[in-house]
């Protein structure tokens, strides 16, 4: 893992100069950010291989910038380190979209575990996805028809990527809403409504449509 870039998010001057140590020592290069301004202003220029993230951070709710970053596409895989503990923190942390959980007080090699497992699974992702003449680099976040940008949006590359990967499956507004906005639909589904019919559009001869069941939702695959 030597060289990967990670990013510390974290208030705690203590904790962030004792992982940013120990974990320099193992190769990593690492950044740190004790505000939520700060990470995101970080975010901006670069981004790493893998975040950790506390919650309780003096300018807000770490869930919040993990929200954000699901809601633009991104799949960087964050790793929620903090001291919400209970069962349900846990689970509002991987229904926002972290990649793994640890409580505090916790012992670094664990830490280092769970961090090496997510970089290797990260590096096992491609860097593209091609259905037909439809093709999806995720490290640009450009979608290719027959070799030309269609020029989606964040959302609706986050939208097309989400069908992609579910081919054949039927998922439900809310789902969508949930994985692609990174937060509950509130019943409100004109969102997706109106991004899947200009996607529609965009993708159209691509080989593949977005159809629509009954009362159940969406559905991607081969047009017959």
């Amino acid at each position: 893992m030597d060289g990967k870039l990670i990013l510390l998010v974290e208030d705690v001057k203590e904790v962030q100069n004792y992982n940013k140590s120990m974990l320099e020592m193992k190769g990593f290069i690492v950044e740190t950010a004790m505000t939520l301004a700060d990470a995101r202003a970080r975010l901006a220029r670069q981004t790493p291989d893998i975040i950790v993230l506390d919650r309780g951070m003096p300018d807000g709710e770490g869930l919040d910038l993990l929200k954000d970053l699901r809601a633009s596409g991104s799949s960087v895989p964050v790793l929620v380190l903090t001291g919400y503990s209970e069962k349900s923190d846990v689970i509002t942390g991987f229904e926002t979209g972290c990649d793994d959980y640890l409580s505090k007080p916790y012992v670094f090699e664990e830490l280092l575990m769970r961090l090496t497992r997510l970089l290797k699974a990260a590096d096992r992702l491609p860097e593209k996805v091609t259905k037909g003449v439809l093709t999806l680099n995720l490290t640009s976040m450009i979608a290719l028809l027959q070799g030309e940008d269609i020029l989606l949006t964040q959302k609706e590359f986050a939208l097309l990527l989400l069908f992609t990967q579910n081919e054949g499956k039927t998922m439900g507004v809310d789902y969508i809403y949930e994985r692609v906005w990174g937060q509950e639909m509130n019943w409100d589904a004109r969102a997706v409504q109106q991004r899947i019919s200009t996607l529609r559009e965009k993708i159209e001869g691509c080989g593949y449509i977005i159809s629509s069941v009954r009362t159940e939702g969406y559905r991607f695959e081969r047009e017959l």
